[in-house]
């Protein structure tokens, strides 16, 4: 049964004539019959063109932390964008929102930009002017952004593309990357403790940096084994490499100070976006002060036209200065809870076999064990096909989540008691109807 109304059905017919597969990012395009065009959003539910709800946990891959069109947020870049909205020059939000970046996350100095793609891009060149090294670790099922060095090993790979656990494969994910460019990657198992080890051994004089998805925002929200992240810190440390969180999903979300809070280890850079502007289109590289201060002008290049842009930076603004003052993740992570015990005792019931992964305010589904996958590879080994069965019938039913099991359930402030009752009804009846 498609997704579409028939004025959704009418729209996406016309944005197929002029946009490729009617959508502007690929991870939108769900088929030519499931592919929903929506009209608006607001607080934690979006509508369809024929005027569906949907209790949203997608939140446009996880920016929405407010919840859709938040009132203050909205009136904060309304009065911001009257005054302008890009200059040569710095702004006095663009100070407020590094000040409040530094206080709430402990970092030193930052750098706006506008997109995650963006910040990771600019994270790895400061890397390598600040070492002198060109390669970098990166691990499977991690996703960093759509820039040819970072596609390779990401969560659409498939199996067979990875090579050996011994000897892992920097797969390419995507057609249109030179092929001298996976010279540079090395690409590893995350939680693979020896693998890890032997490799910055072999190769640290080569080694710019260590990127980490702290928790896995494309594989499932997988976490890091107790004392992963501890030695991954070690070494970089030994080894005079950069240690790179990035923290585009987990940052603002997981807690305040993001996952160098939640897991009480400091990286040397951080790139953030995502829930930093509540859906505003605003990044940051940010870090501690000696490596940041390797943006030497004359020396090192970053720049961007729209840094610092006055919509973005008046989002962020607001959105930081809420999460400071109300209990936003405190209820996010109550709220996301109570979902993660509710389907945990509703899977358990239907007798399928499987674990709750990631935190509260970004949770995912394993499906076909009862282990927690610990990596992408054991993650790949789950019942993707049922997940998607019963995503698909819960919504049908009006709470859309990713039909994709690898992209975790987001919450965001909005979200009510109710709207948790209502999901967690709904899940139950669509693990019926998918085991039927």
């Amino acid at each position: 049964m498609s997704l579409q109304g028939p004025k959704t059905q009418e729209y996406f017919q016309r944005a197929s004539k002029v946009i490729p597969y009617g959508v502007n990012s690929n991870f939108r395009y769900w088929g030519d019959e499931d592919t929903l065009v929506i009209r608006r959003g607001e607080g934690a539910y979006v509508w369809d063109m024929d005027d569906k709800r949907y209790i949203d946990y997608r939140l446009g891959f996880g920016p929405i932390i407010l919840g859709h069109a938040h009132p203050q947020v909205v009136q904060a870049v309304q009065e911001a964008i009257t005054q302008g909205v890009v200059f040569a020059w710095t702004t006095p939000l663009e100070i407020e929102v590094a000040e409040r970046l530094c206080r709430m996350t402990g970092v030193d100095k930052v750098r706006l930009t506008n997109t995650g793609s963006e910040a990771t891009m600019h994270a790895l060149r400061i890397a390598r002017a600040y070492t002198n090294r060109e390669k970098f670790i990166k691990f499977e099922g991690c996703y960093h952004g759509q820039v040819d060095y970072f596609m390779f090993s990401t969560a659409s790979a498939e199996k067979r593309m990875l090579g050996s656990r011994r000897s892992p494969i920097p797969a390419a994910t995507t057609s249109g990357i030179p092929k001298d460019i996976a010279k540079y990657v090395i690409s590893l198992p995350f939680n693979d403790f020896e693998r890890l080890e032997e490799t910055i051994e072999a190769q640290w004089p080569d080694i710019a940096a260590i990127f980490v998805e702290p928790v896995l925002g494309n594989a499932a929200g997988i976490l890091p084994s107790p004392g992963y992240l501890e030695k991954i810190r070690e070494l970089t440390e030994k080894y005079g490499i950069v240690l790179i969180f990035d923290e585009v999903k987990t940052g603002f979300r997981i807690a305040n100070g993001g996952a160098q809070e939640y897991f009480g280890i400091q990286a040397d850079l951080v790139t953030y976006a995502k829930a930093m502007g509540n859906g505003f289109p605003i990044a940051a590289i940010a870090g501690k002060e000696e490596v940041m201060m390797t943006i030497e002008p004359g020396a090192m290049a970053h720049g961007g036209t729209y840094s610092g842009n006055m919509a973005g930076v008046a989002a962020a603004a607001a959105t930081l200065r809420i999460l400071e003052e109300e209990p936003v993740i405190e209820t996010i992570n109550r709220r996301g809870q109570r979902l993660m015990s509710g389907i945990d005792e509703i899977l358990t019931d239907a007798g399928i076999p499987h674990s709750v992964t990631g935190a509260p305010p970004m949770f995912s589904l394993f499906l076909g064990s009862n282990d927690a996958p610990k990596d992408f590879r054991e993650y790949l080994s789950g019942d993707g096909d049922l997940y998607e069965e019963i995503a698909m019938e819960l919504i049908q039913r009006g709470v859309q989540p990713d039909a994709d099991g690898r992209e975790p359930w987001f919450l965001c402030y909005a979200l009510s008691e109710e709207d948790v009752d209502f999901t967690l009804n709904a899940f139950e009846d669509a693990v019926k109807a998918a085991k039927k």
